[in-house]
């Protein structure tokens, strides 16, 4: 209506001016426009103004002021309930209060109120809501606004850009629990070469981001150009708009529930992080500076040592899906290879690379994964001595001999449960000894039998459902008085004695 309004008064001054010719254009675009009928366009146009006022018309109001102070009145009286559920109560609420001399309405009034709709209802006390501090109306998360500002980048925008350009992820170490506070590894990975770098982040928070961030870019061979993210609202918030904006990094991120815009990263979240640091949980300063050890030694390793596959194309013919690769080389190696890379960035990874001992970095990643099985697994295995790190030397001899061994990643092995102990106490601890000086005299009597003549001996202290109980205590001692007859000794003199708090149900 407004814009209608704006409309008019707009052309209203060039209709009255314009020619026969004009007036017949600007006609026929405003009848266009607005939908108006063509004679009431030109009562419109001639007079200059709208024909209908867009505000509230008090003329046509059909509830009074009296009407709407008793609406308020009994909206009160009924908690503030909303017009669709204040509508019925009115006829029951209103009776009630006159009963009991609450209120008093004329009958034009109370006919009115009866009357009215649910919808005039909200209308009418849409004032007196926003005087009241109600729950106001659901807006939209900040994150929301920051994500429409950045540009939105899939899997088939990169179309092979230069070395710099990075998709970046965060994975939690939560274990098998999401409660709490726990280390998170950030992983960014480049699209051209594949150069991958991983760093701790000790709680998931805006400035800790753009700060390590910072120190990741300070290890990059080359300058950081693009940083492309989920819609995570760690990533999504001015701090890091601001930051990439600031540093000249072109920030971008992908559609929201599709993480195959995110490939590139995705595959190394679990080739590179999972494969390395396991699924068990890490919190603290501790585990944040074991992880950030052990990712000094991952980083060289990866890039310098590991190859890895480049999609080259994908086509799809119907179902099936034909995808090529390029041929197995390491990050280290497609930089090299890149003809965009600049002649610093050569000098800098060559000088790197003829200083790295590829042994030498395995020894210190198994180390650091021993230390942060350690530390995660303390709770339970705080009571035994954690193996102590091989020297290189005796980790070299081992790389002949490790297949034996099975799984050597100490973070992928899985953690050991404690033997779970007594949980009620020994029912029969008062007369265990009574009871085997019976055993001793009748072995061949059965649990049963000397149940019962413990249930005689003390009625109504040992009941019949510990019958299972002492049928596994009988079992040992005939297992002992056997040992005794074909060795003339207990077995108790040869064997450990057994932890008499082992579980017995």
């Amino acid at each position: 209506m407004t814009t209608r309004d704006e409309l008019v008064g707009a052309l209203a001054g060039r209709y009255a001016l314009g020619g026969r010719a004009d007036r017949g254009r600007m006609l026929d675009e405003f009848a266009a426009l607005t939908g108006h009928h063509r004679k009431h366009a030109m009562r419109l146009l001639r007079a200059g103004v709208s024909g209908g006022a867009s505000g509230p018309r008090a003329e046509r109001r059909v509830y009074d002021q009296a009407t709407r102070e008793a609406l308020i009145v009994v909206w009160e009286a009924s908690d503030r309930v909303c017009g669709k559920r204040l509508r019925p109560l009115v006829p029951i609420l209103v009776p009630a209060m006159e009963r009991h001399g609450h209120l008093q309405l004329a009958p034009e009034v109370l006919a009115s109120l009866l009357t009215m709709s649910a919808a005039t209802m909200d209308r009418a006390l849409r004032e007196a809501r926003g005087h009241t501090g109600g729950r106001p109306r659901r807006r939209s998360p900040p994150s929301a606004a920051i994500r429409r500002s950045v540009a939105v980048r899939t899997f088939d925008d990169w179309n092979d850009p230069p070395p710099g350009f990075m998709e970046a992820d965060l994975v939690a170490h939560s274990g098998p629990t999401s409660k709490g506070s726990y280390v998170q590894t950030l992983t960014l990975t480049d699209i051209a070469t594949g150069w991958t770098e991983c760093a701790p982040v000790l709680v998931r928070e805006q400035k800790l981001l753009t700060a390590v961030l910072s120190e990741m870019r300070k290890l990059l061979p080359f300058p950081l150009l693009g940083f492309d993210t989920d819609n995570d609202s760690v990533f999504m918030n001015e701090t890091v708009r601001d930051y990439c904006a600031g540093a000249g990094v072109e920030f971008t991120r992908s559609r929201p529930y599709r993480k195959n815009d995110q490939a590139w990263v995705e595959q190394k979240n679990g080739a590179v992080v999972r494969h390395t640091v396991g699924y068990r949980r890490y919190e603290g300063l501790e585990a944040a500076a074991a992880l950030a050890e052990l990712y000094r030694s991952l980083r060289l390793f990866v890039n310098f040592f590991q190859p890895s596959f480049k999609l080259a194309s994908k086509s799809r013919d119907g179902a099936k899906v034909t995808k090529r690769y390029h041929a197995p080389a390491t990050p280290h190696q497609r930089l090299l290879a890149d003809p965009r890379t600049t002649e610093a960035t050569r000098v800098r990874v060559e000088a790197i690379y003829a200083t790295l001992d590829p042994v030498g970095l395995l020894r210190q990643i198994r180390a650091s994964q021993q230390e942060l099985v350690t530390n995660a697994d303390r709770p339970v295995a705080g009571e035994t001595m954690a193996p102590t790190a091989p020297t290189l030397e005796q980790f070299l001899s081992g790389l002949r001999t490790a297949w034996r061994d099975g799984e050597v990643r100490p973070t992928s092995k899985p953690k050991e449960k404690a033997k779970r102990g007594r949980r009620r106490p020994d029912p029969f601890v008062a007369v265990t000894a009574q009871m085997r000086a019976w055993f001793e005299a009748e072995p061949w009597r059965t649990a049963r039998e000397l149940l019962e003549r413990l249930q005689a001996d003390q009625p109504g202290t040992y009941p019949a459902r510990q019958l299972r109980t002492l049928q596994r205590r009988l079992k040992d001692w005939r297992r002992d008085k056997a040992h005794e007859l074909v060795f003339g000794l207990t077995a108790a003199a040869v064997e450990p004695v057994p932890n008499p708090l082992r579980t017995v149900t």
